[in-house]
């Protein structure tokens, strides 16, 4: 068994998903032994496939777009590993980040984790969240730079981000977790083809085990906030946020959902 298997999910961004494994193959130590999984799920030719000669790399052409969490999914059957990370194509090492994450989770016994997450400049980004709700997204997507208060809140701004604590919803673009809770999960729900699939997964990790902030490793994500500037994909973001409302008013009484 692998400590470590990581999964990138490609869609026509080459030179992200080759920079992203460089960094996790350069700060990632021999002691942990690990397999990086490229799912391409590009529309455009690329040579993504030339990554395998590099030690530990595996390259899976999907042959079409199955979107974010349809194509972590691709590779769980294969998973051999203590720990899975899902990680952004947009996401850079700038230290040992993994063999930290995963002796806090040894010691921790958390189901899933959730590094430092910054921009380029060591700025934390707020991608850790509460509980969702409709107005909370409404405010978010329809009213900019109102309601400072809550978006603080909602965004977890009073907490103490120099010690671990569970959040209820991080952004998926960098977590890591038990592959076995990963496979009991059976993965992402693929009813969201595009956003709202990583709080759908938190809410069920948080459902059978937690999720943890933990301080101790940072990591960079080149957020680009996508459907701020592109009308077809704030389209799909709305589309997903009624889906997963849809989903989980359910366990308004308290029926849980995996």
């Amino acid at each position: 068994m692998k400590d470590l298997s990581v999964s990138i999910v490609a869609y026509n961004d080459e030179e992200d998903v080759k920079n992203a494994v460089e960094s996790i193959l350069r700060w990632t130590p021999d002691f942990i032994s690990m397999t990086i999984y490229i799912v391409d799920n590009s529309t455009k030719e690329n040579t993504l496939k030339e990554l395998e000669k590099k030690p530990n790399v595996v390259y899976i052409s999907t042959g079409k777009n199955l979107g974010f969490g349809g194509g972590h999914n691709v590779i769980i059957d294969k998973l051999d590993s203590k720990y899975h990370a899902i990680v952004n194509p947009d996401i850079l090492l700038k230290e040992d980040a993994f063999s930290k994450i995963v002796s806090f989770m040894d010691e921790s016994d958390c189901g899933m984790c959730v590094p430092r997450i910054t921009d380029e400049e060591g700025n934390l980004l707020k991608v850790y969240r509460r509980e969702v709700t409709v107005f909370d997204m409404f405010i978010r997507m329809f009213i900019k730079g109102g309601f400072k208060k809550r978006r603080a809140y909602h965004t977890m701004q009073d907490m103490d981000y120099d010690k671990p604590f569970q959040v209820p919803f991080a952004q998926g673009s960098f977590l890591v977790i038990k592959t076995d809770l990963f496979k009991k999960l059976k993965g992402f729900d693929e009813r969201f083809f595009l956003y709202m699939e990583d709080a759908d997964l938190c809410k069920r990790v948080n459902n059978v085990s937690n999720l943890l902030y933990f301080p101790g490793t940072s990591v960079i994500h080149k957020w680009e906030k996508g459907s701020h500037k592109n009308l077809a994909l704030f389209k799909l973001h709305v589309s997903s946020m009624v889906k997963y409302f849809l989903k989980w008013r359910r366990s308004l009484s308290n029926k849980k959902i995996v």
